[in-house]
């Protein structure tokens, strides 16, 4: 039996949680829901299930106080699951570069942006499920999958952290906001080449065991 892909629902509005809630319940597929209040209270939270996809509204989100900036809180979230995220339009130049890495999907917050929002969801699921499956290809196919990841993947990640480390020598000339988005670049590089590394092995330990 297929697991039903697991979203978790990022939303402080008890109405909108509704609609987001009744949405996905209409969808086409059948998914496990977990709705959440709160963005930190999200990334705290120990999971029991891998989440397939983050649907987070900006109401859910704490800028005062001691939280983060609402970009690091979403690249935070992102490195658990794809996100999509629903804001002011105002927002979307706040995440400009987080969208552009493929990391999450933006929704204005006006209209009906509910049911955009929720096919933005449903399309995240379906591309993952694709790109299981295209990774299980690979696998098989090719013995020299772990080694080929490393040295295309690595050597871009190289480039990143280096530029970025220059970037953060010179921190005393680039503005604060700057210096929390070339930092937060630097983390998500470094997380991703720890994840490169554990798949390449994955796939050189299958490989061994044919």
């Amino acid at each position: 039996m297929t697991r039903e892909p697991t979203i978790q629902i990022v939303c402080h509005d008890p109405e909108l949680l509704r609609e987001y809630l009744s949405a996905l319940q209409s969808a086409g597929e059948s998914y496990h829901l977990r709705p959440i209040a709160w963005a930190a209270e999200a990334r705290r939270e120990e999971l029991r299930a891998e989440l397939a996809v983050i649907l987070l509204d900006e109401s859910g989100v704490q800028n005062g106080g001691h939280e983060r900036s609402f970009a690091t809180t979403i690249a935070l979230l992102a490195e658990k699951a794809p996100v999509v995220v629903v804001a002011s339009p105002e927002r979307q130049s706040e995440v400009t570069f987080l969208v552009s890495s493929g990391a999450i999907d933006f929704v204005a917050r006006k209209g009906g942006f509910v049911p955009i929002a929720v096919g933005l969801v449903e399309r995240r699921i379906r591309l993952a499920g694709c790109a299981e499956t295209s990774a299980e290809q690979l696998t098989e196919a090719s013995g020299d999958f772990g080694e080929i990841l490393r040295h295309e993947v690595n050597n871009p990640l190289t480039g990143i952290l280096g530029n970025a480390e220059m970037l953060l020598a010179r921190r005393d000339r680039l503005p604060p906001s700057a210096v929390e988005r070339v930092e937060t670049i630097a983390e998500l590089a470094v997380r991703l080449r720890e994840t490169v590394r554990r798949l390449s092995n994955v796939c050189e330990a299958r490989h061994d065991h044919v």
